[in-house]
């Protein structure tokens, strides 16, 4: 049973590691003090407003993992309400592993990460597949991105945490660069 936040993935077994390796102290001091969020604040939202990727974490429903990298235009994760972020879902390479996942375990993870300024977002929640709602999909769709929304995912949040930036290598996108490199040219 989940008391506090951070349980989603502060399991017992990594509470007995975090114990026997030192680190249990200082976590439960942060599990009593202000502890991870569960809704979307105004900074989780800022951080959402310039991301261009992140990674999406799903399961069967056996436990196999499998990560997926989602790319789209800046803001392309969007914020639906104070518990539940939204992208529209482009065609792809047609294995359609996550959505295979999700059909029979919607436990998910999103895995942000800003290279550029050494930023990293961890959120754990479930996810579930839309089809059809042509309403939402025009929501979430950017018009001058040229993928096609063939879907949307709306992903659930239970749990997030900001990481470390500690072992982050800086990364530029071609977005990023492009000003500096017009200016040497």
């Amino acid at each position: 049973m989940k008391t506090v936040p951070s349980d989603i993935a502060f399991t017992p077994a990594v509470k007995a590691i975090q114990e026997r390796m030192g680190s249990r102290k200082s976590y439960a001091r942060m599990e009593h003090g202000d502890g991870w969020q569960t809704t979307v604040t105004p900074d989780l939202a800022e951080f959402l407003a310039d991301l261009d990727m992140f990674y999406l974490g799903t399961a069967t429903a056996d436990g196999q993992p499998y990560i997926q990298y989602r790319g789209g235009p800046p803001g392309f994760l969007q914020v639906i309400d104070d518990r539940t972020l939204g992208f529209a879902d482009f065609g792809g390479n047609r294995q359609y592993v996550t959505l295979g996942n999700l059909s029979e375990n919607p436990k998910s993870f999103l895995f942000l990460i800003d290279y550029a300024n050494q930023r990293r977002v961890k959120l754990w929640g479930t996810a579930r597949v839309v089809e059809g709602d042509a309403a939402l999909e025009e929501k979430l769709r950017d018009p001058t991105y040229p993928g096609k929304v063939e879907r949307v995912i709306l992903f659930a949040v239970e749990a997030w945490d900001v990481n470390c930036q500690q072992h982050i290598h800086p990364r530029f996108s071609q977005r990023q660069i492009a000003p500096a490199l017009e200016m040497l040219q």
